[in-house]
């Protein structure tokens, strides 16, 4: 199985090497020197890692046949793609890799259904669950532990507890509401008047 593990972004110096935007929490592993990476467009690799190194917070690699500025430049935005056996789990119990989550059900700590995991997108700051609705809208969801409270991969869901205002719950109620009320089907929202006999 593959999985996206960085970004390629811009040159940097003039001996070839690249910052990379790391999407894994395993760079050591994955972006190792050595490392031999597909890539997205395919055209563009693949990719052997030839040096890593960190320079002011950032990875800088440079990959084999990649010697000048020009050369590195052209990799710009290219995704790194690293071949992963599908039965493999992060060392960490509380890390995850993005295809073990996709498509969890999302559920409050109640059972209360909110929507099913369709992406993964990864911030600078935190990632982000991107939850389809039942009414095919979509919410997001920050992957921090404060609102993600579990994950359960048995049972393929992930189960939330978000602040107020996060997931907008107040339209369903309003709308069945509405529907009560309404009982005799004019759209005024006043119940039926009653019929004299």
């Amino acid at each position: 199985m593959q999985l996206v593990v960085a970004r390629i972004g811009r040159a940097h110096g003039i001996k070839g090497e690249v910052t990379v935007e790391v999407r894994t929490d395993e760079p050591e592993l994955r972006l190792g020197p050595g490392a031999v990476l597909a890539t997205e467009p395919a055209g563009a690799g693949p990719l052997t890692i030839e040096t890593g190194r960190v320079h002011s917070g950032r990875l800088l690699l440079r990959f084999e046949g990649v010697r000048d500025r020009t050369a590195a430049e052209a990799l710009r935005n290219t995704l790194l793609i690293a071949e992963v056996d599908p039965a493999e789990l992060p060392e960490d119990p509380e890390e995850f890799y993005d295809h073990q989550l996709m498509d969890l059900d999302v559920v409050l700590a109640d059972g209360t259904e909110i929507g099913r995991i369709t992406e993964i997108t990864h911030l600078p700051s935190q990632d982000l669950f991107i939850v389809e609705r039942p009414d095919g809208s979509e919410v997001m969801i920050p992957f921090v532990e404060e609102i993600v409270t579990e994950i359960d991969l048995a049972e393929q869901r992930a189960v939330i507890t978000p602040p107020p205002g996060l997931i907008d719950e107040s339209q369903a109620v309003i709308a069945s509401a509405r529907d009560e009320e309404d009982e005799d089907g004019d759209g005024d929202g006043a119940p039926a008047a009653g019929k004299d006999i």
